[in-house]
Protein backbone atom coordinates (compact mmCIF):
# COMPACT_ATOMS: atom_id res chain seq x y z
CA UNK A 1 0.00 0.00 0.00
CA UNK A 2 1.20 3.57 -0.79
CA UNK A 3 1.76 5.58 2.31
CA UNK A 4 0.89 9.09 2.67
CA UNK A 5 2.85 12.25 3.45
CA UNK A 6 2.42 14.02 5.42
CA UNK A 7 3.93 18.27 5.72
CA UNK A 8 3.39 20.45 8.31
CA UNK A 9 4.37 23.96 7.43
CA UNK A 10 2.28 25.63 10.30
CA UNK A 11 1.87 25.78 13.94
CA UNK A 12 0.60 22.46 15.02
CA UNK A 13 -0.13 20.62 18.12
CA UNK A 14 0.16 16.68 17.17
CA UNK A 15 -0.64 13.67 19.46
CA UNK A 16 -1.96 10.31 19.49
CA UNK A 17 -4.93 8.56 20.64
CA UNK A 18 -6.15 4.77 19.01
CA UNK A 19 -3.41 4.79 16.94
CA UNK A 20 -3.92 7.76 15.41
CA UNK A 21 -2.35 10.78 14.71
CA UNK A 22 -4.58 14.35 16.07
CA UNK A 23 -3.74 17.23 14.69
CA UNK A 24 -4.89 20.17 16.07
CA UNK A 25 -4.02 23.97 15.59
CA UNK A 26 -3.23 26.40 18.39
CA UNK A 27 -5.92 29.19 16.49
CA UNK A 28 -8.76 26.27 16.16
CA UNK A 29 -8.14 24.09 19.99
CA UNK A 30 -11.56 22.84 19.97
CA UNK A 31 -11.18 21.36 16.16
CA UNK A 32 -8.91 18.41 14.83
CA UNK A 33 -7.96 16.36 12.36
CA UNK A 34 -7.26 12.67 12.48
CA UNK A 35 -5.17 10.11 10.37
CA UNK A 36 -4.40 6.37 11.03
CA UNK A 37 -0.93 6.23 11.66
CA UNK A 38 -0.57 3.16 9.29
CA UNK A 39 -1.13 5.05 6.06
CA UNK A 40 1.55 7.64 6.86
CA UNK A 41 5.31 6.62 5.21
CA UNK A 42 7.15 10.04 5.57
CA UNK A 43 5.96 13.16 7.88
CA UNK A 44 7.86 16.52 7.81
CA UNK A 45 8.08 19.07 10.29
CA UNK A 46 8.47 22.36 9.15
CA UNK A 47 8.08 25.11 11.80
CA UNK A 48 9.31 26.20 14.82
CA UNK A 49 6.40 26.26 16.98
CA UNK A 50 5.03 22.13 15.95
CA UNK A 51 4.71 20.70 18.80
CA UNK A 52 4.80 16.38 18.91
CA UNK A 53 4.26 14.21 21.89
CA UNK A 54 7.06 11.80 23.01
CA UNK A 55 3.71 8.95 22.69
CA UNK A 56 3.06 9.94 18.87
CA UNK A 57 6.68 9.70 18.04
CA UNK A 58 7.48 6.30 19.42
CA UNK A 59 4.49 4.89 17.23
CA UNK A 60 5.35 6.75 14.48
CA UNK A 61 8.69 4.92 14.70
CA UNK A 62 7.12 1.51 16.20
CA UNK A 63 4.96 1.81 12.61
CA UNK A 64 8.46 2.66 10.39
CA UNK A 65 7.38 6.40 9.95
CA UNK A 66 10.35 8.40 8.18
CA UNK A 67 10.00 11.49 10.71
CA UNK A 68 11.77 14.60 9.42
CA UNK A 69 12.81 17.81 10.95
CA UNK A 70 13.29 20.64 9.06
CA UNK A 71 15.47 24.06 9.75
CA UNK A 72 15.07 27.85 9.43
CA UNK A 73 15.77 27.45 6.08
CA UNK A 74 12.82 24.86 5.64
CA UNK A 75 15.26 22.86 4.03
CA UNK A 76 15.39 19.03 5.51
CA UNK A 77 17.99 18.87 8.57
CA UNK A 78 17.31 15.64 10.10
CA UNK A 79 15.43 12.23 10.04
CA UNK A 80 14.15 9.84 12.78
CA UNK A 81 14.13 6.14 12.12
CA UNK A 82 13.17 2.90 14.37
CA UNK A 83 16.04 0.71 15.52
CA UNK A 84 14.68 -2.49 15.35
CA UNK A 85 12.05 -3.00 12.44
CA UNK A 86 12.59 -6.77 10.97
CA UNK A 87 12.52 -10.53 13.01
CA UNK A 88 15.34 -11.49 11.46
CA UNK A 89 17.33 -8.17 12.03
CA UNK A 90 20.42 -9.89 13.10
CA UNK A 91 20.43 -12.32 10.53
CA UNK A 92 20.45 -9.82 7.43
CA UNK A 93 22.77 -7.51 9.34
CA UNK A 94 25.50 -10.35 9.37
CA UNK A 95 24.86 -11.02 5.66
CA UNK A 96 25.46 -7.86 5.08
CA UNK A 97 28.60 -7.19 7.01
CA UNK A 98 29.80 -10.22 5.53
CA UNK A 99 29.38 -8.92 1.65
CA UNK A 100 32.39 -9.91 -0.29
CA UNK A 101 34.18 -6.64 -2.05
CA UNK A 102 33.23 -8.26 -5.68
CA UNK A 103 29.64 -8.33 -5.05
CA UNK A 104 29.50 -5.30 -3.83
CA UNK A 105 31.82 -3.60 -6.70
CA UNK A 106 28.70 -5.69 -9.04
CA UNK A 107 26.04 -4.22 -7.26
CA UNK A 108 26.99 -0.49 -7.49
CA UNK A 109 27.83 -1.69 -11.38
CA UNK A 110 23.61 -2.02 -11.84
CA UNK A 111 23.13 0.97 -9.46
CA UNK A 112 25.28 3.23 -11.85
CA UNK A 113 24.10 1.87 -14.93
CA UNK A 114 20.47 2.71 -13.86
CA UNK A 115 20.98 6.06 -12.89
CA UNK A 116 22.89 6.90 -16.28
CA UNK A 117 20.59 5.32 -18.32
CA UNK A 118 17.88 7.56 -16.30
CA UNK A 119 19.70 10.54 -16.85
CA UNK A 120 19.61 9.90 -20.00
CA UNK A 121 16.04 8.94 -20.53
CA UNK A 122 15.03 12.37 -18.93
CA UNK A 123 17.23 14.51 -21.04
CA UNK A 124 15.82 13.00 -24.32
CA UNK A 125 12.00 13.92 -22.62
CA UNK A 126 13.62 17.26 -22.14
CA UNK A 127 14.72 16.72 -26.32
CA UNK A 128 18.28 17.06 -25.77
CA UNK A 129 20.52 14.60 -26.94
CA UNK A 130 21.69 11.87 -24.95
CA UNK A 131 23.97 9.83 -27.25
CA UNK A 132 26.77 10.63 -24.87
CA UNK A 133 25.39 8.76 -22.37
CA UNK A 134 24.14 5.84 -24.11
CA UNK A 135 27.71 5.24 -24.77
CA UNK A 136 29.26 5.12 -21.76
CA UNK A 137 26.43 2.82 -20.05
CA UNK A 138 28.76 -0.15 -21.75
CA UNK A 139 32.04 0.79 -20.30
CA UNK A 140 30.61 1.19 -16.75
CA UNK A 141 32.63 -1.90 -15.52
CA UNK A 142 32.58 -3.25 -11.57
CA UNK A 143 32.53 -0.78 -9.26
CA UNK A 144 32.78 1.81 -11.51
CA UNK A 145 36.45 1.52 -12.15
CA UNK A 146 36.18 4.03 -15.14
CA UNK A 147 34.48 6.58 -13.33
CA UNK A 148 31.78 7.10 -15.54
CA UNK A 149 28.96 8.48 -13.15
CA UNK A 150 31.23 11.70 -12.76
CA UNK A 151 31.68 11.79 -16.35
CA UNK A 152 28.11 11.19 -17.14
CA UNK A 153 27.15 14.06 -14.23
CA UNK A 154 29.56 16.66 -15.87
CA UNK A 155 27.39 16.33 -19.33
CA UNK A 156 24.06 15.51 -17.73
CA UNK A 157 24.35 18.72 -15.57
CA UNK A 158 25.18 20.73 -18.64
CA UNK A 159 22.02 20.12 -21.08
CA UNK A 160 19.04 19.06 -18.16
CA UNK A 161 18.20 22.25 -17.40
CA UNK A 162 17.15 25.52 -19.96
CA UNK A 163 20.22 26.84 -21.58
CA UNK A 164 19.24 30.23 -19.16
CA UNK A 165 20.23 28.95 -16.23
CA UNK A 166 23.79 28.74 -16.38
CA UNK A 167 23.35 25.99 -14.12
CA UNK A 168 25.99 23.96 -11.56
CA UNK A 169 25.39 21.34 -9.61
CA UNK A 170 26.26 21.99 -6.14
CA UNK A 171 24.77 21.64 -2.56
CA UNK A 172 24.88 25.33 -1.46
CA UNK A 173 24.66 26.64 -5.09
CA UNK A 174 22.38 29.05 -6.48
CA UNK A 175 18.54 27.84 -7.43
CA UNK A 176 16.93 25.44 -8.32
CA UNK A 177 19.81 23.95 -6.87
CA UNK A 178 17.24 24.46 -3.39
CA UNK A 179 14.55 22.45 -5.08
CA UNK A 180 17.41 19.51 -5.83
CA UNK A 181 18.09 19.34 -2.15
CA UNK A 182 14.56 19.55 -0.62
CA UNK A 183 13.74 16.66 -3.26
CA UNK A 184 16.94 14.16 -2.77
CA UNK A 185 16.30 14.92 1.18
CA UNK A 186 12.81 13.45 0.69
CA UNK A 187 14.24 10.62 -1.97
CA UNK A 188 16.50 9.76 0.91
CA UNK A 189 14.21 9.34 3.35
CA UNK A 190 12.00 7.37 1.48
CA UNK A 191 14.80 5.09 1.01
CA UNK A 192 16.35 5.09 4.65
CA UNK A 193 13.15 3.99 5.33
CA UNK A 194 13.00 0.96 3.12
CA UNK A 195 16.27 0.21 4.02
CA UNK A 196 15.42 -0.04 7.73
CA UNK A 197 11.79 -1.83 6.99
CA UNK A 198 14.25 -4.66 5.65
CA UNK A 199 16.28 -5.24 8.49
CA UNK A 200 19.51 -3.75 6.94
CA UNK A 201 21.52 -0.98 8.13
CA UNK A 202 21.59 2.26 6.67
CA UNK A 203 25.06 3.13 7.38
CA UNK A 204 27.02 0.31 5.97
CA UNK A 205 26.92 1.11 2.43
CA UNK A 206 28.29 -0.63 -1.13
CA UNK A 207 30.31 2.16 -1.97
CA UNK A 208 29.59 5.18 0.06
CA UNK A 209 32.48 5.14 3.11
CA UNK A 210 32.31 8.45 4.72
CA UNK A 211 32.67 7.90 8.61
CA UNK A 212 30.46 10.75 9.50
CA UNK A 213 27.08 9.59 7.32
CA UNK A 214 24.85 7.27 8.80
CA UNK A 215 22.86 7.07 5.79
CA UNK A 216 25.67 5.94 3.08
CA UNK A 217 23.44 2.70 1.53
CA UNK A 218 20.89 5.10 1.22
CA UNK A 219 22.80 7.20 -0.23
CA UNK A 220 23.68 4.55 -2.32
CA UNK A 221 20.74 3.14 -3.16
CA UNK A 222 18.45 6.35 -3.96
CA UNK A 223 20.98 7.23 -6.84
CA UNK A 224 18.64 5.63 -9.87
CA UNK A 225 16.10 7.72 -8.47
CA UNK A 226 17.54 11.12 -8.53
CA UNK A 227 16.20 11.61 -12.00
CA UNK A 228 12.80 11.10 -11.12
CA UNK A 229 13.19 14.42 -8.55
CA UNK A 230 15.46 15.82 -11.43
CA UNK A 231 12.14 15.70 -13.79
CA UNK A 232 9.88 17.24 -11.09
CA UNK A 233 12.18 20.51 -10.44
CA UNK A 234 12.58 20.50 -14.41
CA UNK A 235 8.77 20.84 -14.54
CA UNK A 236 8.72 23.35 -12.50
CA UNK A 237 10.96 25.51 -13.97
CA UNK A 238 9.47 24.96 -17.83
CA UNK A 239 6.03 25.60 -16.28
CA UNK A 240 6.08 28.68 -14.37
CA UNK A 241 9.79 29.68 -13.94
CA UNK A 242 9.84 30.61 -10.41
CA UNK A 243 12.43 28.33 -8.82
CA UNK A 244 14.59 31.18 -6.58
CA UNK A 245 12.41 30.17 -3.44
CA UNK A 246 11.05 27.50 -2.39
CA UNK A 247 7.56 28.67 -1.78
CA UNK A 248 3.73 26.19 -0.84
CA UNK A 249 3.26 25.75 -4.23
CA UNK A 250 6.74 24.00 -5.00
CA UNK A 251 6.52 22.15 -1.89
CA UNK A 252 3.43 20.36 -3.03
CA UNK A 253 4.61 19.56 -6.24
CA UNK A 254 7.86 18.10 -4.65
CA UNK A 255 5.85 16.40 -1.99
CA UNK A 256 4.29 14.23 -4.93
CA UNK A 257 7.83 12.80 -5.33
CA UNK A 258 6.60 9.65 -3.21
CA UNK A 259 4.08 9.05 -5.27
CA UNK A 260 5.36 9.20 -9.28
CA UNK A 261 4.77 6.40 -11.50
CA UNK A 262 8.11 4.51 -11.85
CA UNK A 263 8.81 1.36 -14.17
CA UNK A 264 10.88 -1.55 -12.30
CA UNK A 265 10.71 -4.93 -13.40
CA UNK A 266 8.27 -4.35 -16.41
CA UNK A 267 5.51 -3.01 -13.68
CA UNK A 268 4.50 0.47 -13.09
CA UNK A 269 4.40 1.32 -9.29
CA UNK A 270 4.51 4.34 -7.08
CA UNK A 271 7.94 5.31 -6.46
CA UNK A 272 7.94 4.63 -2.77
CA UNK A 273 6.60 1.20 -3.45
CA UNK A 274 9.90 0.64 -6.26
CA UNK A 275 12.08 2.02 -3.77
CA UNK A 276 10.95 -1.33 -1.21
CA UNK A 277 11.12 -3.32 -3.76
CA UNK A 278 14.76 -2.09 -4.90
CA UNK A 279 15.79 -2.79 -1.16
CA UNK A 280 14.51 -6.24 -0.71
CA UNK A 281 16.09 -7.50 -4.14
CA UNK A 282 19.19 -5.66 -2.32
CA UNK A 283 18.58 -8.43 0.60
CA UNK A 284 18.06 -11.18 -1.32
CA UNK A 285 21.53 -9.93 -3.66
CA UNK A 286 23.30 -10.06 -0.13
CA UNK A 287 21.76 -13.69 1.42
CA UNK A 288 23.07 -14.88 -1.83
CA UNK A 289 19.68 -15.41 -3.42
CA UNK A 290 20.17 -13.44 -5.84
CA UNK A 291 22.69 -11.47 -8.77
CA UNK A 292 20.52 -8.78 -9.85
CA UNK A 293 18.84 -5.56 -8.01
CA UNK A 294 15.20 -4.63 -9.25
CA UNK A 295 15.72 -0.62 -10.53
CA UNK A 296 14.01 1.54 -12.02
CA UNK A 297 13.64 2.16 -16.37
CA UNK A 298 12.95 5.12 -17.29
CA UNK A 299 9.82 5.05 -19.58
Amino acid sequence: MLKRTLYFGNPAYLSTRLEQVIIESPGSPNEHKVIPIEDIGVLILDHNRITITQPLLNKLLENNVAVITCDQQHHPLGMFYVLESHTLQSQKFRHQIAASLPLKKQLWQQVIRAKIANQAGLLERQRQNAAYLHKLLPKVRSGDSGNCEAKAALYYWKWVFPDFLNFSRFREGAPPNNLLNYGYSLLRAITARSIVAAGLMPTLGIFHRNQYNAYCLADDMMEPYRPYVDAVVCNIIRSNGAYLHMTPGIKKELLQIPAMDVRINNQVSPLMIAVQKTIQSLSKCLEGESRKLQLPEWV
